[in-house]
Order: structure tokens, then C-alpha cells, then sequence
């Protein structure tokens, strides 16, 4: 099924959280979709957005406490810091995804973010003047119309990969849009599609 569930508090839901996991539909409900202004937490998104490809989210959800914990809070300071003894320690950690070459590419990618931040125009800036600083409400009714990329989405990927950063192709790309609010792919009939265009609800996400 791919368009929106009836949960049992009679909302209107976007299928793939599901109905049974708690964690995924906490997500779902507060995070997917809301637009996302910070430099640090867009820079933390991306870097589990490439952890994920070839996962599923819900696995890098489950784990994101840990990624939190061993990668300093997401700090990009710390992180392009991070020496081959650093590294090893993160390649022995089972509580996060152990991948040499996403690991290389969180600290290629925290050195991109620094160039942003010192040289211009920002991480937020650089994402969100592709939008001119609004998201993208899209009007979709069913999961099959939804994009796996898009000509947007491509043009930020190429973009991004010039800077310096890694895991950012074009698919990883739009999912990371499509979380951090971006673009709105809630379907029309889930309670979250509106929620998201509440101005309320992005001046919070800009104060977090």
C-alpha cells in the first residue's frame, strides 16, 4: 500500500514509518518534513543520510544515539580533525555503521562544511538559496508519484560534490531534502503535509 494509514489515533499517515514502530512514527510526526535552518544539523543529517545508502533509514535511526556519541555530537570542528587513530576507534564501534569509506567521507565532508562556514555563503545558505529560502510543498497523493531524484536535486548534488563533499549523489540528495523540510513530500491527505507549512513550525525549527 502506498498511500496514506489510518493509525489508531485516527490520523492520517504516510505509509512507510508503517503503524507498529513507535520510534519510526515519532520521526515521521516530528522531524521528517519540518525545515531544518542550522548549519550543524543539516551538516549531521547529510552524513546519516550517506551512512544510510544501502540501509534502510530505520536502521541509521535506531542507531543515531550512537553515531551521536561517537562522532562528538556531529561537531564538524572535531570531526575534520579526526586522525587514522580516531578512525580505527569508530571502526570498532558495533553501536554505528562500520564503513571505512562513509567514515572518510563524515571527515571530507566536516572539512567541506568548514570552507562554507569560514568562506562563504554558510551550510543553510548554500542549501537553502537553491529555494530562495522556502520550501518546496509538493501535492502528492501516493508514494509511487513521489521522485527518487530530481533536476534540483542533482544540481545541489553537483554543487556539493564540488565543494568537497562526499555522499551526496543526486538520490541521497533528495531524501535529505525531503527530511530536512526543503521540499514538503508528506502526502496531501497526512496531517503532516499542512504542519509543515505552518509558519510556527519553521521559525521553531530555526530557534532549535
Amino acid at each position: 500500500m502506498s498511500a496514506p494509514l489510518i493509525h489508531s489515533d485516527g490520523l492520517h499517515r504516510c505509509p512507510w514509518p508503517g503503524k507498529d514502530d513507535a520510534l519510526y512514527i515519532a520521526y515521521h510526526d516530528e522531524e521528517w518534513g519540518v525545515p531544518e535552518y542550522d548549519d550543524r544539523a543539516l551538516y549531521e543529517k547529510l552524513v546519516l543520510d550517506g551512512f544510510q545508502a544501502g540501509l534502510s533509514w530505520i536502521t541509521i535511526l535506531r542507531k543515531r544515539d550512537n553515531f551521536r556519541r561517537a562522532f562528538d555530537g556531529f561537531d564538524p570542528h572535531k570531526i575534520a580533525r579526526y586522525d587514522a587513530r580516531k578512525k580505527a576507534k569508530l571502526m570498532a564501534d558495533t553501536g554505528i555503521v562500520r564503513n571505512r569509506l562513509k567514515i572518510d567521507g563524515a571527515v571530507l565532508s566536516a572539512r567541506a562544511w568548514l570552507e562554507a562556514m569560514e568562506k562563504g555563503p554558510g551550510f543553510s545558505a548554500l542549501l537553502w538559496d537553491f529555494l530562495d529560502g522556502k520550501p518546496k510543498v509538493n501535492t502528492f497523493r501516493d508514494t509511487k508519484q513521489v521522485p527518487a531524484e530530481t533536476a534540483l536535486s542533482q544540481k545541489i548534488s553537483k554543487e556539493l560534490a564540488t565543494r568537497g563533499f562526499k555522499f551526496v549523489g543526486p538520490t541521497i540528495v533528495y531524501a535529505f531534502m525531503q527530511a530536512v523540510g526543503m521540499v514538503n513530500d508528506h502526502l496531501v491527505k497526512c496531517h503532516r503535509h499542512i504542519a509543515c507549512q505552518d509558519p510556527a513550525c519553521q521559525h521553531a525549527a530555526k530557534r532549535r
